[in-house]
């Protein structure tokens, strides 16, 4: 039997697929090359999960690979209708990225609660200025996003001795439902996106939220960018509405350097780095290598997206 033919999707740096010799025909494709390539394919990776490329070529003629996997958590950049409605399989990066995103945004709550930015500005100044630091514990949080990256954030934040709910799009014990949302903006000290990119949840921090949120509330984004009206964040910090925010995820990425989100006081911003420690690379492609090593064995995947819902469920 011939082998199968693994298509990869962006190589720079490409991954570790060694084990794979003599068990995958390994082809590689760019933006450029991807349609030409797909029919040939059985087995996609998605190793740029930046790329839009995927949804871009995937409606054109020919047979199409019968499993996909993105070395990412989300998937909003590779989803099209054909694909959703196709009978081929997406898996996700579920597994890798969880522990380091809330390691992430515990230290974007701590910096912010101990004025660490205040503080670096003020040594670069040659500056001593005493200031008060607000208590992590005792705090309340709401966590939006019950997927595994959200409820790794809120054993994080437990363990500062943070209070935290945690929304989902449904109630189910220990979840909050999206009904509660309101609710628990109004008495939340620290309010965490990590929901997934879907048409419901696209855009959903609007003016409207923010205007909920205490004005000594602060705001962190590690979900995806499009989830936030940037504007009505903007709004929202500079006019203290909210006492400010931490956005490691954008609307279009890089970030413009002429982006009036650079100099937004309150505003920490960086570069889509939350889920990304020495080694995650190597991770990732250990991880596909793994997941090949199932499906060439017959065996179901994990890690499966529910295509329709654009994130693997929860089934607990």
């Amino acid at each position: 039997m011939a082998e199968p033919t693994l298509l990869v999707l962006g190589a720079d740096p490409p991954p570790r697929l060694g084990r794979l010799a003599g068990r995958a025909t390994i082809r590689y494709a760019d933006e450029s090359t991807l349609a030409a390539q797909l029919p040939l394919a059985d087995v996609l990776l998605a190793w740029d999960f930046t790329s839009d490329a995927i949804r871009l070529a995937w409606p054109g003629d020919g047979s199409r690979p019968v499993w996909v996997h993105t070395a990412s958590a989300g998937v909003d950049r590779l989803l099209c209708p054909e694909l959703i409605n196709s009978e081929t399989l997406v898996t996700n990066a579920r597994g890798i990225f969880e522990e380091p995103i809330a390691e992430y945004v515990a230290s974007l709550v701590l910096a912010m609660a101990k004025d660490l930015p205040g503080t670096l500005e003020l040594q670069r100044q040659r500056r001593w200025r005493h200031r008060e630091g607000l208590r992590v514990a005792e705090s309340r949080a709401t966590v939006v996003g019950a997927g595994p990256i959200g409820r790794a954030i809120a054993e994080t934040l437990k363990a500062l001795g943070v209070t935290v709910a945690v929304t989902g799009r449904t109630a189910r014990p220990g979840i909050h439902g999206a009904d509660q949302l309101d609710r628990l903006l109004t008495r939340s000290d620290w309010v965490i996106c990590a929901a997934p990119l879907t048409d419901s949840t696209r855009g959903m921090f609007d003016a409207r939220l923010f205007g909920l949120m205490q004005p000594s509330a602060r705001f962190i984004n590690v979900g995806r960018g499009q989830l936030v009206d940037e504007n009505a964040l903007v709004e929202a910090v500079s006019k203290r509405w909210i006492a400010g925010a931490a956005l490691d995820v954008f609307e279009w990425e890089p970030l413009d350097p002429q982006s009036r989100l650079w100099d937004v006081p309150g505003l920490i911003v960086s570069p889509h780095m939350s889920g990304d420690t020495v080694g995650w690379r190597d991770r990732l492609g250990e991880q596909f290598v793994g997941l090949y090593d199932i499906w060439a064995s017959g065996e179901p995947l994990p890690n499966v997206v529910d295509k329709k819902r654009g994130y693997v469920p929860m089934h607990d």
